[in-house]
């Protein structure tokens, strides 16, 4: 495996080896010492042409972690801002000799464009609305953590799927773990051609979230992208979070062992209220924390792979 650009590229055993393989990288978390020699002498670019908090930082954690070389560059920051084009300052930065690029763009499909361009590993650490890997990476491990083998698991996805990188991504994870997948939302913003798509793969849909709750293990709340929304996908903000947000009351319709998810930024008091993300059943800060050590998962499969043990290098940091 050398690029991660979609979630459609990797089989199941794929998908269990990372986040196996991250089960042991998140245990360099709560270490004194928190540092693997494992890419030591790699030099990865974090590239990110959009704002990013989790997923920037999270992926410049792991690389730091991994011993690896990391820089990070923003579209503001580079020669794309004096015109130059993307696949010049791509190809720039290949010739330098980097073994990664992780990048983040507006445009659905750059990432795939740029791995034809260079010779390096590219990571899509999300591209306009089409996928966002990693984060269906750190999701599912963070549910795995909690409910254990996802097979059979109800998993609801609730929200804006219209806008949405992170849903994508986690539809085809979910399902090649054999989760059962519900997709909650108002029609208007339930992506064109759902119902093709989810009679393939056996997905539900459905627009009645208080109907849905009951029967799931796990539901993740989406954002709602107003930034990326052109026209009136509906009333009011009011009645979003009456009709579809997680609140308050409707914690009480989630059955006991059932689990909340949001990948973040949270939009307190419309996709979920402060109860909901706060409650003991959120993974919200297991989901922050399971990133850095999908990411180092990731970095180690793509960079280091089998020629160089990952038991061997966390044993020589120890």
């Amino acid at each position: 495996m050398k690029h991660l650009l979609s979630m459609a590229d990797l089989s199941r055993e794929e998908i269990l080896e990372i986040l196996d393989t991250a089960v042991s990288m998140h245990e360099v978390q709560h270490r004194d010492v928190k540092k693997l020699p494992t890419l030591r002498g790699r030099t990865i670019i974090n590239f990110f042409f959009e704002d990013s908090t989790r997923t920037r930082s999270s992926f410049e954690i792991a690389g730091k972690w991994l011993s690896a070389d990391t820089i990070n560059l923003t579209g503001k920051g580079t020669s794309v801002s004096k015109g130059e084009s993307l696949r010049d300052t791509v190809k720039t930065i290949d010739a330098m000799g980097v073994d990664m690029m992780i990048v983040r763009h507006m445009a659905s499909g750059a990432p795939a464009q740029i791995a034809q361009w260079t010779k390096c590993s590219i990571v899509n650490a999300g591209d306009g609305m089409h996928e966002h890997p990693s984060q269906a990476l750190l999701d599912a491990y963070t549910m795995r953590q909690r409910l254990g083998d996802l097979e059979g698991k109800h998993i609801a996805l609730v929200g804006d799927l219209t806008h949405s990188r992170v849903f994508r991504s986690n539809v085809l994870c979910l399902t090649t773990l054999g989760a059962k997948v519900t997709l909650v939302a108002p029609a208007t913003l339930m992506p064109a051609g759902m119902g093709a798509w989810a009679q393939a793969d056996g997905i539900e849909l459905s627009h009645d979230l208080d109907a849905v709750l009951p029967t799931v293990d796990a539901v993740m709340m989406l954002r709602v992208q107003r930034e990326r929304m052109s026209g009136g996908f509906f009333p009011t903000a009011r009645e979003y979070a009456v009709t579809y947000g997680l609140t308050k009351d409707r914690l009480r319709l989630l059955p006991d062992h059932a689990v909340i998810c949001h990948p973040g930024p949270m939009n307190r008091g419309l996709e979920i209220s402060g109860d909901a993300a706060d409650a003991a059943q959120s993974l919200v800060l297991d989901q922050v924390s399971a990133g850095v050590a999908v990411r180092m998962s990731i970095l180690y499969h793509l960079l280091a792979g089998e020629t160089s043990g990952a038991q061997s290098g966390e044993g020589s940091a120890a």
